[in-house]
């Protein structure tokens, strides 16, 4: 038996970068997993045929509620139950914090739409279903942009200063479910490909002296999965970058 063995697991934004290694590693582990995305169909399709027969797609935007639910209903459709729920889907914009004028109430809303809104509502409708696990799961990956004043823009930063809060509100009122967050620094995906210079940067001053990788934030994840009286962590993974002023 492998670790994870019968335990079903939703990944959302997981045709890529973090939780895209995140989906890989349960499956690995042997979770059933749900892969799901918003727009990339074809990778998550291909991703979720690569994990094998306990692994399957799932196409939702949690932006929106209706779809939200369908990812859920899907997941119990196809395994009849619901153990780990990793909320890792995520929109952001680049926008410099000091124009104002250049974050649009569009892109603001989208924002908080999708990081914040679309979490509450997933978890939301998952939440009676992970009560019914022997040991319930709610990991949600937020960001040291929720901790400090940093990130891609101010909007995002405050999605995850409230993702981080979330994750604090559920662990105190949704036990025996655990809720934790993992809160990663700069991290190499595709998405961060053309930010050579924020990685020189890190590389630099960081005292690890190197930007997270997708892995990291994988083993971080599973510490606190596998920490079984552990509730309300919100676990920087940034090199240590928040030590320094």
């Amino acid at each position: 038996m492998s670790e994870f063995s019968g335990k079903v697991a939703i990944v959302t934004g997981s045709s890529s970068g973090i939780g895209e290694a995140i989906a890989r590693r349960l499956a690995s582990l042997g979770a059933s997993v749900v892969v799901n995305s918003a727009s990339s169909v074809e990778a998550g399709e291909k991703i979720a045929k690569e994990l094998g027969d306990n692994a399957i797609y799932v196409q939702a935007d949690i932006s929106d509620k209706a779809s939200g639910e369908r990812l859920i209903n899907a997941t119990l459709a196809r395994f009849g139950k619901l153990d780990i729920l990793i909320n890792n889907a995520g929109w952001t914009k680049v926008v410099p914090h000091q124009d104002l004028d250049a974050l649009t109430d569009d892109i603001f809303t989208r924002t908080f739409d999708v990081n914040v809104k679309g979490t509450w509502l997933l978890t939301k409708a998952a939440m009676p279903h992970l009560k019914e696990s022997d040991d319930g799961n709610v990991i949600n990956i937020t960001s040291v942009a929720g901790v400090r004043p940093m990130g891609s823009s101010i909007a995002y930063s405050m999605t995850k200063a409230a993702l981080n809060h979330l994750t604090l509100l559920l662990a105190k009122s949704c036990g025996p479910v655990r809720i934790n967050a993992v809160a990663p620094g700069l991290v190499a995906t595709p998405w961060t490909k053309d930010w050579q210079a924020h990685h020189e940067n890190v590389k630099t001053i960081a005292p690890l002296k190197r930007s997270a990788t997708p892995d990291d934030c994988v083993e971080a994840t599973l510490g606190l999965l596998r920490t079984r009286y552990a509730t309300g962590q919100i676990l920087v993974v940034d090199g240590g970058m928040t030590l320094l002023r």
